[in-house]
């Protein structure tokens, strides 16, 4: 009996230790946090940008000097360090840096900042942080701005090449510019782009010549899509590309020859929309001379009499706009343009 009463009360031993590590492993409930995290992203030409952090607030405090004190690494935000991923590689204030994920730690001082891109991108704030593993420290200089009570991060002014980074906190802004050489990032994924499907059809190798032309880079290889995208479908659009490549490497006469050559094989909707492009880049004579090719070649079209006006009303030319927009009128069924042109009649 008493063996027995000594294994009960073993096995109840057992049991109770057991409860109590179950109980020690059980994980903590997930509420909010006191500084909440957020993301932010920007895309500059191809280039991904993203910065992901915490945000603290100021909460009646004093922040800079004593909530974060001068002259030391701070996480430029609360909880785990702040991070920045670049999916290309850029230059920060004029200093390179690449491709890649980084945690982003701050300096602050009563002058200008120090701001550091650390390999290291999963601490636990700026707790760990070893100057050894920055990857690039650039210099900010603080700038006076409107108060706000949680900290957060702005992509300001951006551009297909650059775009100004800031932390703004209580009456601080804190920018730091992020340039990307786009059209050499853009070559490169269009090299990649023209393996796969793209490859396939005259319009992407003509589309990839075109954006070197217009960006002036990578001309050779430019001409070589240029050629390939006229063997598989020659047409007014890689024939004029062709030729703005020619122009651009000093054979003006290659050059006019293949625009000759496009506006045989030109139809109205290609003409159309060169006009458009001439109408955008602010050459309205020469549109308007494209819109009275399309007029003449295609009488029957209404849409090449409402592209004509529209290019005269550009101009300023009422009369001649509205002699064209009501011609368009009088040819067209579509009830919708009836509408919009009427609209735009009463404005003559």
């Amino acid at each position: 009996m008493r063996r027995f009463v000594h294994r009960k009360s073993g096995i109840l031993l057992g049991a109770a230790l057991l409860v109590a590590a179950s109980a020690t492993a059980q994980t903590n409930l997930t509420l909010p946090e006191a500084s909440p995290k957020a993301s932010i992203n920007q895309t500059v030409g191809l280039t991904e940008i993203g910065i992901t952090y915490h945000r603290p607030a100021v909460n009646k405090r004093t922040v800079w000097g004593e909530l974060v004190p001068y002259d030391e690494v701070w996480r430029a935000g609360a909880n785990q360090n702040t991070t920045i991923s670049f999916s290309s590689p850029v230059t920060i204030n004029g200093k390179p840096l690449a491709a890649g994920t980084y945690g982003l730690h701050m300096i602050p001082t009563k002058g200008d900042w120090t701001i550091a891109f650390s390999n290291t991108s999963w601490a636990w704030g700026s707790f760990s942080y070893d100057q050894k593993e920055d990857a690039l420290r650039v210099t900010a200089k603080p700038q006076p701005a409107e108060f706000q009570e949680r900290l957060s991060y702005s992509f300001d002014e951006p551009t297909e090449k650059s775009v100004d980074v800031a932390l703004r906190w209580e009456k601080l802004r804190v920018p730091f510019t992020v340039e990307v050489d786009t059209p050499a990032v853009v070559t490169e994924s269009i090299r990649h782009q023209l393996r796969d499907l793209p490859r396939f059809g005259w319009q992407g190798w003509n589309q990839a010549a075109n954006y070197s032309l217009r960006n002036k880079v990578n001309l050779d290889e430019a001409m070589t899509w240029a050629d390939r995208s006229i063997r598989m479908n020659e047409n007014f659009n890689n024939l004029r590309t062709k030729a703005g490549l020619l122009e651009l490497k000093g054979d003006a006469a290659g050059a006019k020859a293949l625009n000759d050559k496009a506006m045989k094989v030109a139809t109205e909707a290609d003409v159309n929309a060169y006009g458009y492009q001439l109408l955008g880049a602010g050459k309205t004579d020469e549109a308007i001379t494209m819109f009275q090719k399309n007029v003449k070649d295609h009488p029957q079209s209404w849409n090449a009499y409402d592209s004509l006006g529209e290019a005269y009303d550009r101009k300023g030319d009422k009369k001649l706009a509205a002699e064209n927009y009501r011609k368009a009128r009088s040819m067209t069924n579509d009830p919708e343009q009836q509408k919009r042109i009427d609209g735009i009649l009463k404005r003559f």
